[in-house]
């Protein structure tokens, strides 16, 4: 369900213009975008949208069991033989026999009542389910912009660091002809050039399947990717996280309403002892087409007409032990219903618990990472300083350069897990749904319309179009390249 109450996340985009720290507008928009395409692209969210809409025939199904059944019937018949001493003379050759039955179901021992109610709830549990899965497409969505910017981040350091290594390598060759470094240290600086080459490849391998799990999920080649706003409105502590969550997570939400479907489940199941009661009424006509009465046919009455109405009760009196088995049936899988209840409730505050300790941890190993940087930097530069005086040997540079490289990955790993850790502690409390992130790629799917256009629908013969394919199909985006910024 749609609403356009407090939009939590609206927030989240909106400091994208509202303090320093936050990138302008025009580039917190790019994330913004593969949300949209996703919403409305992701074959996994279409797919949920069209099971949501049979669930909600369900309802229709359900009450169709409580309304009045009209039928007609026609019948011709030939006689094509017949015995008994006036049979040649009376007997007719063939009839036209046509009726009607009407019956309106009076009692149904709370069975249809409860269907109905067990459908409904099924309906809303469905809803809840749709908001999960639209909970997950973003949170894919988030995940693959994230890794198609580390990858780039990474192809970018590991491409510099070759760079740097080549410098060094000419600088060490040069040296090596004047006599002032050994081929050893040649040696070794061609081994590193080797291995950061090689782990340029790597680096180009990642990018390519991380643009190419981009295309899957959100329907699109990325391109020019831009740094993502900050997550706002996040939690003060776990405990917050876990409060929200228990109010508001999509899955233990839908759980919750399928125990109580399972509820009325039993009480259906316990009407096929009760007895039925149902008002009927039949109409039906004959006419013998002239062949009544033989010889005399011209003085017998060759047509006729009957109407008969009533009411009905049937009392169970023995059913084999059918309707005990069914009820314990029932009740098994509302206790099935319970537990799953409980058990989806331990995931979503585990789920919540972890992802918050993730993003809590990320975050100071940005902050330490930094660190890691700067002095690596600092490191490399005196290093290179101390080279120059016989203090340091060529090994101590390339170990040197190495740490700075791995200290700038982890960095851009460190953001990249921070970011996708809070998103996911969003999406474990109920906060990353199409409902909260304000979205303005169109109007967004409300599953109520499709629900109050069925519910109270009667007629047999009302079809809907054909179904179409929705989402967006990839096969015609190019294959993806290790490139980065034209390179």
């Amino acid at each position: 369900m749609i609403k356009s109450g407090v939009s939590r996340l609206l927030r989240w985009y909106l400091l994208a213009g509202a303090t320093a720290m936050i990138a302008p507008a025009a580039l917190a928009d790019e994330l913004r975008d593969a949300l949209i395409m996703a919403y409305k692209s992701n074959p996994s969210l279409q797919a949920a949208r069209a099971q949501q809409r049979a669930t909600d025939e369900g309802v229709p199904i359900a009450r169709a069991a409580g309304l009045p059944s009209l039928s007609g019937t026609a019948t011709y018949t030939e006689f094509t033989s017949a015995s008994g001493s006036n049979a040649s003379t009376s007997a007719p050759d063939r009839n036209i026999d046509a009726g009607a039955a009407l019956s309106v179901p009076i009692y149904a021992g709370g069975g249809v009542k409860n269907s109905i109610r067990a459908a409904e709830t099924r309906v809303l549990a469905g809803r809840s389910d749709l908001r999960g899965i639209e909970s997950q497409v973003f949170t894919q969505a988030v995940t693959v912009y994230m890794d198609v910017i580390l990858a780039q981040e990474v192809v970018k350091l590991n491409r510099a660091n070759v760079q740097r290594l080549e410098v060094n390598l000419q600088a060490t060759r040069d040296r090596f002809e004047i006599g002032d470094l050994t081929r050893t240290d040649v040696a070794q600086s061609e081994s590193r050039l080797a291995l950061a080459r090689g782990q340029v490849r790597s680096a180009e391998a990642n990018l390519i399947a991380a643009r190419e799990r981009y295309i899957q999920i959100v329907g699109k080649e990325p391109e020019n990717l831009a740094p993502p706003p900050p997550l706002a409105a996040m939690p003060a502590n776990a405990d917050d996280a876990v409060t929200f969550a228990l109010d508001h997570n999509p899955d233990l939400l839908a759980s919750r309403d399928r125990a109580k479907a399972a509820g009325y489940d039993v009480k259906v199941a316990g009407a096929s002892r009760m007895p039925r009661v149902s008002v009927f009424a039949n109409a039906g006509y004959t006419d013998y087409l002239g062949t009544r009465g033989g010889v005399l046919s011209s003085s017998t009455l060759q047509n006729g007409t009957s109407t008969t109405a009533g009411v009905r009760a049937t009392i169970p009196l023995f059913q084999g032990g059918l309707p005990a088995a069914q009820r314990r049936a029932a009740q098994a899988r509302e206790d099935v219903a319970l537990e799953q209840q409980v058990g989806i409730e331990r995931s979503v505050i585990s789920a919540v618990r972890s992802a918050y300790a993730q993003w809590q941890a990320a975050q100071s190993l940005i902050a330490s990472s930094q660190t890691a940087v700067d002095a690596a930097n600092l490191s490399l530069e005196g290093v290179r300083a101390e080279n120059t005086v016989g203090n340091r040997t060529i090994i101590d540079i390339l170990n040197a350069e190495n740490e700075l490289l791995n200290a700038q990955v982890q960095l851009e790993t460190a953001k990249r897990n921070a970011y996708v850790a809070g998103f996911n502690l969003l999406a474990a409390m109920g906060r990353a749904e199409a409902r909260d992130l304000g979205l303005d790629g169109g109007t967004l799917y409300d599953p109520v319309a499709n629900y109050e256009r069925v519910d109270r629908s009667m007629w047999d013969w009302s079809n809907d179009p054909d179904p179409t394919v929705e989402s967006t199909r990839t096969v015609d985006t190019k294959a993806q390249d290790g490139s980065v910024g034209g390179q």
